[in-house]
């Protein structure tokens, strides 16, 4: 017995291609410091910066503080049941500058910004 073929079955349409999009350069910055308030003036000391030489900034985000808890006992051999919680929170944001130019970086770099503030730069 010979198998029929499905003559007349519609054929798929190819898959449109996707549209060639040009690759958007940008710089993200994560911010983190312990104390918020230092870390609002840094970031804002970084957006006038960014905004002084025409750079587009998306952001600040602000990222989900991370919360470092510690418990230590009070007493070291009779009274273990009574002990202390510490944290430390760990406040971030996060900037996108889109399409930097060379003049931007260059004042980035040279920003000089408060200790206990980390900073991340990464191209992307």
């Amino acid at each position: 017995m010979a198998t029929a073929k499905k003559e007349g079955a519609p054929k798929r349409a190819p898959r449109a291609k996707k549209a060639a999009t040009a690759e958007v350069t940008r710089l993200r910055i994560k911010v983190k410091a312990y104390e918020h308030k230092v870390l609002d003036a840094s970031v804002k000391q970084i957006l006038d910066t960014a905004l002084r030489y025409d750079a587009k900034v998306a952001g600040p985000i602000p990222l989900p503080t991370e919360i470092k808890k510690y418990t230590v006992n009070r007493s070291t051999f009779i009274y273990k049941d009574a002990r202390e919680q510490f944290e430390m929170r760990i406040h971030k944001r996060l900037i996108d500058i889109l399409d930097p130019n060379a003049k931007v970086i260059e004042a980035l770099t040279n920003l000089s910004l408060p200790s206990g503030v980390t900073i991340d730069v990464k191209m992307a």
